[in-house]
């Protein structure tokens, strides 16, 4: 069908794994809210017939905290691309972390801002070429789970556009959990950052994700030699901790009975 991203782009891919896992949780569509910032991951509620809200860039995690916080009934996910949630919205993805409100975040990864041509995302690999860094990039980029672990995430987990199904039962997980849950779904973007880095067609990139991606359990047993250049999928870590909104409505109740 016709589609706002460009050919070969992985969010597609990523959307759907979404999709299914909130159709294999059977949630009434009016009790499910996604909230969008701006970029090519932005577009994603364009095609979604749930309470969706597109709002200002790198805002997505603000916005959706006073949603949830006005109706906590509501299963809300938030759906951003790495520039627009890892740098304009830093700030808020790790105070969402560290509330631990009970908001789902899947960060569509395509390791550059595909929206306005390609410019360095903190998500961009050293060495690559962006717009913004003709010759190279310079910086180191951020490892968005171990980030999200040491903010107070208390679910996080890594897929890839490549492993849809395994992705999808991820993002399930993270819908379930009570609690900020995140989820990086490393996605392709072949025309502003494949196509730049000379690394080939979408299919190229695609076949890229499934000789990198490794199992926490393989790369237990390979060295770091053998681990360079690959990354890690599946659940990384998961435990419990007070719930931001029902912590906030107990404090409530006890100020209202004059406690």
């Amino acid at each position: 069908m016709p589609h706002l991203w460009c050919p070969g782009c992985g969010h597609g891919i990523v959307l759907g794994a979404v999709v299914r896992a909130i159709d294999r949780l059977s949630l009434d569509k009016d009790k499910v809210a996604v909230v969008s910032g701006i970029g090519c991951a932005s577009r994603a509620p364009g095609y979604l017939d749930f309470n969706t809200l597109h709002t200002t860039h790198g805002r997505a995690l603000a916005f959706a905290t006073g949603l949830k916080l006005a109706r906590p009934d509501l299963r809300v996910i938030v759906v951003a691309g790495d520039g627009d949630l890892a740098a304009i919205g830093g700030n808020h993805l790790i105070h969402a972390c560290r509330r631990n409100i009970d908001l789902t975040t899947v960060c569509f990864n395509n390791e550059i801002y595909g929206m306005t041509s390609g410019q360095c995302s903190p998500m961009t690999p050293t060495g690559k070429v962006a717009t913004t860094a003709p010759f190279g990039n310079i910086e180191r980029n951020f490892d968005l789970c171990d980030l999200t672990r040491a903010a107070g995430a208390t679910f996080v987990a890594r897929g890839a556009a490549y492993y849809a199904r395994a992705l999808s039962g991820l993002i399930e997980q993270a819908i379930k959990h009570k609690g900020f849950s995140f989820v990086e779904a490393v996605s392709q973007c072949p025309t502003y950052y494949g196509r730049r880095n000379k690394i080939g067609t979408a299919p190229d990139m695609l076949e890229w994700q499934r000789t990198h991606a490794v199992t926490a359990e393989k790369a237990a047993a390979l060295s770091p030699e053998e681990m360079a250049g690959k990354f890690i999928i599946g659940k990384y870590f998961e435990t419990e901790a007070p719930e931001y909104t029902e912590e906030y409505a107990r404090l409530s109740e006890r100020l209202k009975g004059g406690r």
